[in-house]
């Protein structure tokens, strides 16, 4: 059978199937308490990652893939994100487009899968490979894609989708496109696949994988471009 055409067939097609990604869409904290205030969200700004966010939504929607929406809680009276406060809601935006076959998740760490049952729910839709929108890039963006990796499953982070804040402490100062681009280029280095909204919905609808780099590729490429500079 192996040798023969069919064998060659179911084959191929075998292979196919293991190299299509499971995907899930998940929005992280996409709550108004980034739209305005010291958290509000500098690089990209919110108006045009909240574009992009609801670019992929309506993507991930029309490919009929999973969708996940995730909410930042500090507790009841918390001076942010606390339940019951407009600034805890999604954005209008998202959640006009809310329906009944999303999974609602509340958190109360960086990571969306600490202390919640969302990677359960993901295990149960057979998913392999995550995509986060949302914010911050700083923040959560960057613990959810870390831990996937312990989890097992791939991870993709869309760029223009995802945004940061201006960081000052003791440790020093980054501007949030600094803070951004950087994270972004360190997560594509072993973590995630880092890519465009637009690039992933063509992703999506032909099945494929997002390309992404690794760490011995990205050292020797960092040492290049220091020497070229």
């Amino acid at each position: 059978m192996e040798g023969s055409p069919l064998g060659g067939q179911l084959t191929a097609i075998r292979e196919n199937f293991m190299s299509t990604p499971r995907r899930a869409l998940i929005l992280i904290d996409v709550q108004q308490q980034y739209f305005n205030g010291p958290l509000e969200i500098q690089y990209p700004p919110h108006e045009e990652s909240l574009a992009m966010i609801v670019r992929a939504l309506d993507a991930a929607a029309a490919a009929g893939i999973p969708i996940a929406a995730v909410q930042h809680s500090a507790g009841e009276g918390a001076p942010v994100f606390a339940p019951g406060t407009p600034e805890f809601e999604l954005h209008p935006d998202i959640e006009r487009r809310r329906t009944d076959t999303w999974k609602g998740v509340i958190k109360q760490y960086g990571s969306v899968y600490a202390d919640t049952d969302l990677a359960g729910w993901l295990r149960e839709h057979d998913i392999d490979t995550v995509t986060l929108v949302g914010y911050m890039t700083n923040n959560c963006i960057l613990a959810s894609a870390v831990e996937a990796e312990f989890l097992g499953f791939n991870t993709e982070v869309l760029s223009d989708a995802t945004g940061a804040i201006h960081l000052a402490n003791d440790a020093g100062f980054a501007d949030a496109k600094t803070v951004h681009t950087t994270l972004l280029t360190l997560l594509n280095s072993n973590w995630a696949a880092v890519s465009t909204t637009d690039a992933w919905t063509e992703a999506l609808e032909a099945r494929q994988v997002l390309k992404k780099s690794d760490l011995g590729s990205s050292a020797i490429a960092g040492a290049a471009h220091l020497t070229r500079a």
